[in-house]
């Protein structure tokens, strides 16, 4: 190999290396974001809707994997621009109620556009399958530019996490060729999830208006403590005056 080829070797590992970074970072910002919100909820509200959070850069092999089974065209800008999936979060949260809320935070960052929208939770694949999916573009800030990176944000309860990672050792044990029998036995299974998932956010309901119930009634008693506490001066003064008079 000559020097021009080495150098040219060179500097295309370089790309490679800042392109693959670039995702990294993403994820560290999200990471970042995520606690933080964590700890805003435990603090504020005394209630943390995240149970768990896991972030992944894809291999480069899954990548060109993925390029040549969508036909897409084998350069770093087009790789960028058409695999939105390279960085991905997944988020477990207890309640469905807690994936929306969750959602909504997500949508409140400023710096945070949301690309794209897909609820499998509203709307659950054939097979069963649900999680909401964001697409997000996250500003990176480099040394000399801020970079925009897709990275993909699933949320999901801790029921259709279990149940998602099920499907895909199944999948992967049969490479793909899975009998049917299982495959209507895991429909089934997913049906079982989302049904578990409502009475638990049933039960989660119940449990919150139990607890405003209390919430208010401790105020109630709190206002009456207070009212206590000054009629004794008032009382006093009453008397007083009437002493003068």
């Amino acid at each position: 190999m000559d020097r021009k080829q080495l150098s040219k070797l060179r500097a295309l590992k370089i790309e490679l290396t800042r392109f693959m970074m670039l995702y990294q970072f993403a994820l560290d910002e999200l990471n970042t974001k995520f606690n933080i919100l964590k700890q805003e909820f435990e603090y504020i509200h005394d209630y943390n809707p995240i149970e768990n959070v896991t972030s992944r850069v894809k291999s480069p092999e899954s990548i060109l994997k993925k390029v040549h089974k969508k036909g897409f065209e084998l350069s770093l800008p087009s790789i960028r621009e058409n695999i939105q999936d390279i960085a991905g979060v997944r988020i477990t949260c207890s309640f469905i109620s807690d994936i929306y809320e969750l959602k909504k935070q997500i949508e409140g960052q400023q710096d945070l556009e949301v690309v794209e929208i897909k609820d499998y939770i509203a709307n659950p694949k054939p097979n069963g399958y649900q999680s909401l999916h964001l697409i997000l573009r996250v500003p990176v800030s480099m040394s000399d530019r801020i970079e925009r990176v897709f990275v993909e944000v699933q949320i999901r309860t801790i029921a259709m996490d279990f149940w998602a990672s099920l499907e895909h050792k199944i999948y992967y044990k049969y490479n793909q060729e899975v009998p049917k029998h299982l495959v209507a036995e895991l429909k089934e299974a997913a049906h079982s999830a989302a049904q578990l998932d409502k009475k638990m956010e049933s039960i989660h309901m119940e449990m919150n208006e139990h607890k405003e119930a209390l919430e208010r009634k401790e105020e109630v008693q709190e206002l009456v403590i207070n009212n206590e506490k000054f009629r004794l001066p008032l009382d006093f003064l009453t008397t007083t005056l009437q002493m003068k008079e």
